[in-house]
Order: structure tokens, then sequence, then C-alpha cells
């Protein structure tokens, strides 16, 4: 045990003696020792029904998440290391279970994000995606008082998938 360790902090110092740095996110993602800014734009909201709190929400919990979990300064320009561009494209209430008198049992709120990534160390990691979360709720609910859960649910989601993308490539 004692080997291992002592293993482990010599290998430790080598490669720190050689000048090699490498950031670890706390979810296991990396972030170029060379970037320190983010830049994250207002997702607008371009779907057909629209929520109007949402565009802000939506950002904020991106922005949230990435402050929370990388060592990235938040920057409003646009000549950042990294960036995040897009806009809510979709966002629609579908019924997902059907009783037997045609009524829903089940409805389903969807949120639509396309997302585009640029990476100014590594173009490989540039990405350009639609993301889509979703959340069931029951019909017999009043969605007017409970949207506000909803969308928090769903953003949550979203947001981590994004990130996961964008700095952990899954």
């Amino acid at each position: 045990m004692i080997k291992r360790y002592v293993a482990f902090i010599s290998i430790i110092l080598i490669v720190a003696s050689c000048g090699l740095t490498v950031n670890v996110s706390t979810t296991g993602g990396t972030i170029d020792p060379r970037a320190k800014t983010c830049y994250i734009a207002t997702f607008p909201n371009n779907a057909n029904l629209v929520n109007p709190a949402l565009s802000q929400e939506f950002t904020n919990a991106l922005k949230d998440r990435i402050q929370s979990q990388t060592p990235l300064s938040i920057t409003n320009s646009q000549n950042a290391d990294y960036q995040l561009t897009g806009n809510i494209v979709s966002y629609s209430i579908t019924p997902v279970a059907i009783q037997g008198n045609d009524v829903a049992a089940m409805n389903r709120l969807t949120i639509s994000v396309r997302v585009k990534f640029v990476n100014k160390f590594d173009e490989s990691k540039n990405f350009e995606q639609l993301f889509s979360r979703y959340t069931d709720y029951l019909s017999t609910l009043s969605f007017t008082s409970i949207e506000g859960g909803l969308v928090t649910e769903i953003n949550e989601a979203l947001t981590e998938e994004i990130f996961n993308k964008a700095f952990v490539n899954w």
C-alpha cells in the first residue's frame, strides 16, 4: 500500500516538473488549461408556444451549470475561449396516456434547444446540435400551477446534457 502511494506521488511530481497541466472539472470533464472564459448568449425563445420567462431561465441555468462545474469565467465578450449560442426551438404540450374515453391521463411538456458550441483551442470539439428533454405530468393538474417546476426540471436535464457534450465529451 505504501509503495503504491509513493509511486503515485512520484508520478504526480514527475508530471508537474515537466510543466504539463490539465484542468479537470468536478464532473470528470477536462477544460483546456489555456481556457479562462466562456461566452453564453441569451437563448431567444423561437417556439410557437411561448413561455415568456423561458429564455432567461434557460440561459441562467446554463450559466449556473458552467460556473459551478468549471473554473471558467462567464464573459460578455464573443471572443471567449468557449462560446455557447443558440435558441429555443420548441415548447410543446402533448397528450401521452390516452384513457378509454379519449381523455389524456398524462400530458408531456417538451422543450427543444438548438445549441452551437465553439472551442477556440480545438475545432474538432465544435458542434451544432438539437437537444430535447421532456417531463410528464397528470392531466388533472393545473398546468399553470406546475409549469415553473416542470421547466426547472427540464432545464436541469438540458443543461446537464449540453455540459456533458461540450466539456465531458459524452
